[in-house]
């Protein structure tokens, strides 16, 4: 193949690393209206929707949760498509990365899981702590979508960090911690109102007042702590791109905030319960990016400055 062949083939190599990452972002907002909807046992049984079918029957007594369930489940199928698509494509035209195509199999590795996890749910009659897992192993997901995206703009090899060495310290704390906050929120859901199914509520037993100002606890140390990389990065790193960065991870984790408290101040309606979760994806992927950003490639030589270079 010539280089030119090669290099108008490669050009749909960032449009794939979005792509996977899109999917893996929408897939929890799908997730999130089955819940809202009440809709986790719209297919009762897993892996087949219900005995005898692995699709929805006329037959069936969940009326339209049934839909939203099967087209959840169907949602994984395109997944996988888009993660094939892109380990193929990394091996065809980027072998030298071996960290992308690890990241990718990762993925693949990861959405077979879930799929185990959810029918594990179901089977559990959505037993609050495995659906708080479910969500829990999809945003690790969507880290590693995100950092794809990102790395594979940067050349292969050793990174080093741009901001200082306490910054950059404090920058995993805020990963840390943002862990801390997506776990304690699915044990606020847990506790709530909506867990997923309309007929058979499962509870954690936990009262969701006390579980939900914990919850709002851990949000406002991560919202400290960005504060503080965001001033770090900004004051005492060697690029302005991490300053900028992790900018935008303050505005997400502001926004996500407001949304939170909105929620919960009015009852927890069902399109905020959805916005809250699909922008808990996008502080994943706020923080991913600047994690990412944070770092720049050792010094190489030119030789491997082209035989490790970025996908483009």
């Amino acid at each position: 193949m010539s280089t030119t062949a090669r290099q108008a083939d490669t050009r749909w190599l960032p449009a794939l690393l979005v792509a996977n990452l899109v999917c893996q972002v929408g897939i929890v907002v799908t997730g999130g209206l089955v819940r809202v909807t009440g809709s986790g046992l719209g297919c009762p049984t897993w892996p087949q929707c219900v005995p005898g079918s692995y699709v929805p029957t006329v037959e069936q007594e969940e009326g339209f949760h049934k839909i939203i369930e099967f087209g959840n489940r169907t949602l994984t199928g395109v997944l996988s498509v888009v993660a094939l698509a892109l380990l193929w494509a990394l091996w065809r035209y980027a072998r030298h990365r071996r960290d992308l195509i690890l990241g990718t199999v990762g993925v693949l590795v990861g959405i077979a899981a879930q799929a185990i996890v959810g029918g594990i749910s179901v089977r559990t009659g959505l037993n609050p702590w495995i659906v708080g897992f479910h969500f829990t192993a999809s945003m690790v997901l969507v880290a590693i979508s995100a950092w794809l995206v990102w790395r594979a703009r940067q050349p292969a090899g050793p990174t080093n960090s741009l901001l200082h060495p306490f910054v950059s310290r404090a920058s995993w704390a805020v990963v840390a911690v943002l862990g801390v906050v997506l776990v304690l929120g699915t044990v606020v859901t847990g506790s709530g109102p909506h867990s997923g199914d309309a007929e058979t509520p499962a509870r954690t037993g936990f009262d969701p007042r006390t579980i939900s100002w914990l919850h709002a606890d851990a949000v406002m140390l991560l919202v400290g702590l960005v504060v503080a990389v965001w001033i770090g990065a900004r004051i005492a790193s060697r690029s302005e791109i991490p300053g900028r960065a992790w900018g935008v991870v303050l505005a997400v984790t502001l926004a996500q905030g407001l949304v939170g408290y909105t929620q919960y101040l009015t009852n927890l309606p069902e399109v905020l319960v959805v916005t809250h979760m699909l922008m808990a994806a996008l502080l994943v992927v706020a923080v991913t990016r600047a994690m990412v950003l944070s770092r720049t490639p050792s010094p190489r030589t030119p030789e491997s400055r082209t035989a490790e270079s970025g996908v483009r």
